[in-house]
């Protein structure tokens, strides 16, 4: 949808424009009377769907059609506007600038850039500045408004919602880098949070700042389960994962140290048949599978088990609502041997249920998590929020059912430039069909 605003010194001469320059299928969206004539706002390929999904919620005031495009016009002028100050803005800074390089020439060059047109910059030739402190100060104001002009072009092309008008530039490019960051999958409020540190600059270097610090805040242990040992429990609703996630990390274990110091162990005693898988796990790798229940206690197993050097405990996926979940976390909590509870999360799910299973197994202290079914998610920050907002570390990941092949160690750095290339991988059909 294109949309743009005509002057004239009359109603018939502004027509005359629009149908030399947008053709006979235009659609006037609004006309009023100006200093010095007419204007008239006009769009072509004019999408109501459109027209709302780039006001946002101010959509919601609109109760007819022809109210919304009133409010498309409006928006339309407030962003031309905008534009206009910002080379205003501009053009000043390149006043001064040309001033000072007359006055007081120097070593000292910058670049500035062309923002005559919104359409088409081009840089100019290097100038002279006033000394190092006169050009990285010109510089860096320039590079601000640059940043501001073409957060403001994305927004008359639509490429950004009308929530991202902001009086000032950096706001613009906060608005467009938080909902990138939206777009990877992050809720509101942390993609917000990130957004607002990039205080100016271009989108693009916003976005590697945003991304270095989401990498920063994914916390991963720095010891290996196998090679440092120890009793480990995982908890998670049913379907997360818990089980096949278990028969990978002892498949993993036994091909680097073998059965004889390994021993899995089930806390699911609620369901008919839960632990037979468990149980194949077992004779494939020859492996000893106990089942807690009523005859033996978790502390009596885990005392019969204390030559192993690593134990793997699996639980039953239950949720605050069904039987024996207090009696299975109280099991755990008060346990007097060492257990590293882990909490699995499945990375399709959404963030609301994440948010609602960490706080059904806070009871349990979980001192870390395991992300699975990445391969099935279509974006990844849903679930790398979630670890950032919980501050769990991330222990290891999964990527597929083949055991143990899809399971791995977690680092932060490339599970966010995993969940990059998700979004790019996403994102590129989109492109082709709006190419095509």
């Amino acid at each position: 949808m294109k949309v743009k605003r005509f002057f004239a010194q009359s109603m018939a001469e502004a027509l005359k424009q629009v149908s030399h320059e947008m053709g006979p299928d235009a659609v006037i969206l609004s006309n009023r009377r100006v200093d010095g004539g007419v204007e008239i706002v006009t769009a072509l390929d004019y999408d109501e769907n459109m027209a709302r999904q780039r006001l946002g919620e101010q959509s919601a005031q609109a109760t007819n059609g022809a109210r919304l495009a009133e409010m498309q016009a409006e928006q339309h002028r407030r962003l031309e506007d905008e534009l206009g100050r910002s080379r205003t803005r501009i053009r000043e800074v390149r006043e001064r600038r040309g001033s000072v390089a007359t006055q007081s020439p120097s070593d000292t060059t910058f670049t500035a850039f062309d923002a005559q047109s919104s359409d088409d910059w081009q840089p100019e030739p290097a100038v002279v500045a006033n000394g190092p402190s006169a050009g990285a100060g010109y510089a860096d104001e320039l590079a601000s408004m640059r940043a501001e002009i073409s957060s403001l072009r994305d927004l008359m092309k639509g490429q950004v919602p009308a929530a991202a008008v902001q009086a000032d530039g950096p706001n613009a490019v906060q608005q467009r880098l938080a909902e990138r960051l939206q777009e990877l999958g992050l809720g509101a409020e942390l993609a917000n949070s990130l957004s607002r540190q990039h205080r100016a600059g271009r989108l693009e270097e916003g976005w590697k700042q945003s991304l270095k610090m989401l990498a920063t805040g994914v916390r991963t242990p720095r010891e290996d389960w196998l090679d440092a040992g120890g009793v480990y429990a995982l908890v998670g609703p049913t379907g997360s994962g818990k089980t096949t996630t278990i028969g990978k990390l002892a498949a993993r274990y036994v091909l680097e140290h073998g059965p004889d110091s390994l021993a899995l162990v089930t806390t699911d005693r609620y369901r008919v048949a839960a632990h037979e898988q468990l149980f194949v796990f077992g004779r494939i790798l020859n492996v000893p599978v106990r089942v807690v229940d009523e005859s033996h206690s978790l502390d009596d197993i885990l005392d019969d088990l204390s030559d192993r050097h690593l134990v793997l405990i699996d639980t039953a996926g239950l949720t605050s609502a069904d039987r024996g979940y207090q009696e299975q976390l109280t099991e755990l909590a008060r346990s007097h041997h060492d257990i590293r509870t882990h909490l699995v999360v499945s990375a399709t799910s959404q963030p609301r249920i994440m948010k609602s299973v960490w706080h059904c197994y806070k009871m349990a202290g979980p001192s870390g998590c395991i992300m699975t079914k990445i391969d099935e998610a279509l974006t990844l920050g849903e679930v790398l929020g979630f670890v950032m907002e919980t501050g769990l570390p991330v222990a290891w990941y999964t990527n597929g059912q083949k055991i143990p092949e899809d399971l791995h160690r977690a680092e932060a750095v490339p599970l966010v430039r995993l969940s990059v290339e998700r979004l790019k991988a996403l994102q590129a059909p989109q492109q082709v069909a709006e190419g095509a």
